[in-house]
């Protein structure tokens, strides 16, 4: 070790987890190197104050506990708000777009003119002679009348044979 300097061993561990021939090599280096015996006094004394700082022990002062817990429970309810809030801006597109959707069904339902609305007697088809409303409004009983099946198959089928013309 003469030839090469210990500062880079003192800087790789501490000086309590050396041993104690670490030590004496160091030792006998710094006794003839001037710049390694002040890293050598440099690493003692900052060794010291270590310990001395650990050895210490400081008490907290009156009421801190109640101050600590006082603060955690505020940063606690500050947060559940917090949470709220993210949530509600997560949910604020879906519950934007359903007030959209029931503001648009309400103008649709309301705001129309009544001859614009779909009636049951605009969807009925004329030429079914064979109606429900047909039979209430003529009053004629056609219960007497064999119905033929050829009847029955163009009163079912009149509108999508014209639909394929």
């Amino acid at each position: 070790m003469k030839d090469k300097h210990i500062i880079d061993v003192l800087e790789k561990a501490p000086l309590s987890t050396l041993s104690e021939q670490d030590r004496a090599a160091i030792a006998s280096h710094a006794s003839e190197c001037a710049e390694c015996r002040r890293a050598v006094d440099a690493a003692y004394v900052a060794s010291s104050l270590l310990h001395e700082h650990a050895a210490q022990t400081t008490t907290p002062p009156p009421f801190f506990e109640t101050r600590v817990l006082a603060m955690f429970r505020e940063r606690q309810t500050t947060n559940d708000l917090w949470a709220f809030g993210r949530i509600w801006r997560a949910a604020g597109a879906l519950v934007s777009s359903m007030a959209a959707t029931v503001a648009l069904l309400a103008v649709l339902s309301f705001g129309l003119p009544s001859d614009a609305r779909i009636t049951s007697s605009n969807v009925v088809s004329t030429a079914n002679s064979y109606s429900a409303e047909d039979m209430m409004l003529t009053g004629t009983d056609q219960s007497d009348e064999q119905v033929s099946d050829s009847q029955v198959f163009t009163t079912l089928y009149e509108n999508e044979a014209e639909v394929t013309k």
